[in-house]
């Protein structure tokens, strides 16, 4: 069993024997365990305010210096996560919609599969690519070519980082802040990673500068840089390059890892049950035809593709505990009293495997959102990566990124197996990596 499982497992056996709430001592720190959906709900939705802190991480503290949106506190997180989400939806109603962007990013990542001429490939890049260049088209304007050398760094960069961060050793210096200060590591690299893609951004921002009309904005940065010239009388001001910078590198590092991630697992899931596959094929033939791109008008004539998407998600819990919270003030939580600032682990796995909302909860089984009349099932306790105020704002774009870009993939392609007797490469490993051929109709 891996470490990754392991961490999820050992607060589930702690709350058989302490119950839903309890405290976790991790390095020298407590730490408020909350486990199971009456919990987690009674926080971060009736509770959403007083639970919003974001909990301490010294490796992203100093990588992020407090700013941006995914480990920032207080009203920098308000103001950069409100001006995110508005300037998101309003990208959703403009001439160009998201929609637009990840139809058009679909279309090339399908072309690019294309290339494999139905030979065993690995798409784990090409699957990381489609949805970093959607956030690209959002916050530059322009997508990148998949060649484009200056993509392929951002992108490798990301990736490292990635492996980095969630590596023992950023955990233990996470733990024990010391070591970062006094011991070489990976933790350098991942600063140096940070430094490059902070650099690359401003570069990006000057030549918005010099080009920006106000009355027309063309992307994010535009959009940021307008505020930033609207509040630049006040000093108090959050709006500053450096949070632009740090704000840009949350988006393009949440929205890009998060839906490669279900795409890549959403192909693996539909691998390993061609039963699914054959009904999702079914439903796309039937709703969408062979003439036409499907858009997200078609996920309400779709149940059966909507329950696939969320039970991939539900299924391969991304995030188990959740990002670090905190606190934001005393809060008296059922019998308890928790003092400010302390350290709060959600664990989404004790909501997604609930055995009583879902039955067989380790079992893929797209069913768990569905009626008996196979009309698609909301379910309160689908909590993919948070709930209320702390849910993560790359939802806005990702939803849509995997529900299109899924079901482009399966419009124009038939995915099977490489037996691993005809390719040696041919597994699903702990990498989540996969070789596949791709049969086009």
């Amino acid at each position: 069993m891996d470490s990754a499982q392991n961490c999820c497992l050992y607060p589930m056996s702690l709350s058989k024997v302490y119950g839903p709430v309890f405290t976790l001592y991790i390095g020298m720190k407590p730490a408020v365990v909350l486990h199971g959906y009456e919990a987690v709900k009674e926080s971060l939705i009736d509770l959403g305010e007083e639970f919003s802190g974001r909990g301490n991480s010294p490796g992203s503290e100093r990588a992020n210096k407090g700013l941006g949106i995914v480990f920032s506190n207080g009203k920098i997180w308000r103001e950069m996560r409100r001006f995110s989400l508005m300037t998101l939806r309003n990208f959703g109603m403009g001439k160009r919609s998201i929609e637009d962007r990840v139809q058009e990013e679909a279309r090339c990542l399908v072309e690019e599969l294309r290339k494999t001429n139905a030979s065993p490939c690995d798409p784990t890049f090409i699957l990381g690519c489609a949805p970093c260049n959607v956030i690209c088209s959002i916050i530059f304007q322009n997508r990148f070519d998949y060649t484009d050398q200056n993509f392929l760094n951002i992108m490798k960069k990301f990736d490292e980082n990635v492996r980095i961060g969630s590596s023992p050793w950023m955990q233990l210096c996470n733990h024990f802040p010391v070591l970062l200060d006094y011991f070489p590591g990976s933790h350098n690299k991942l600063l140096k990673n940070i430094a490059y893609i902070n650099n690359y951004v401003l570069e990006k921002t000057k030549e918005h500068q010099e080009s920006l009309d106000i009355n027309n904005p063309r992307d994010f940065i535009d959009c940021f840089l307008i505020k930033m010239e609207q509040e630049k009388e006040n000093k108090q001001s959050e709006f500053t390059f450096e949070n632009l910078t740090i704000t840009v590198s949350d988006l393009f590092g949440a929205g890009t890892e998060t839906t490669s991630t279900t795409l890549r697992y959403g192909l693996l899931l539909l691998l390993k049950h061609p039963e699914v596959t054959a009904k999702v094929q079914e439903e796309i033939d039937r709703v969408i035809g062979r003439h036409r791109s499907p858009c997200m008008q078609d996920r309400s004539h779709m149940p059966y593709m909507d329950a696939v998407i969320h039970e991939v998600q539900r299924y391969i819990d991304l995030i188990p505990t959740n990002l670090p919270h905190a606190v934001t003030r005393d809060v008296k939580f059922r019998n308890y009293l928790i003092p400010k600032g302390t350290n709060i682990l959600i664990s989404l796995t004790s909501v997604l495997h609930d055995d009583k909302e879902f039955p067989n909860p380790e079992v893929f089984d797209p069913g768990h959102f569905l009626d008996k009349s196979g009309n698609f099932k909301k379910s309160d306790y689908f909590m993919a990566f948070s709930a209320g105020n702390t849910n993560s704002i790359l939802w806005h774009v990702g939803g849509d990124d995997v529900n299109v870009s899924l079901d482009l993939v399966h419009h124009s392609i038939r995915v099977g197996h490489v037996a691993p007797v005809l390719h040696a490469g041919a597994s699903v490993s702990a990498n989540h990596t996969v070789n596949l051929f791709l049969d086009f109709h």
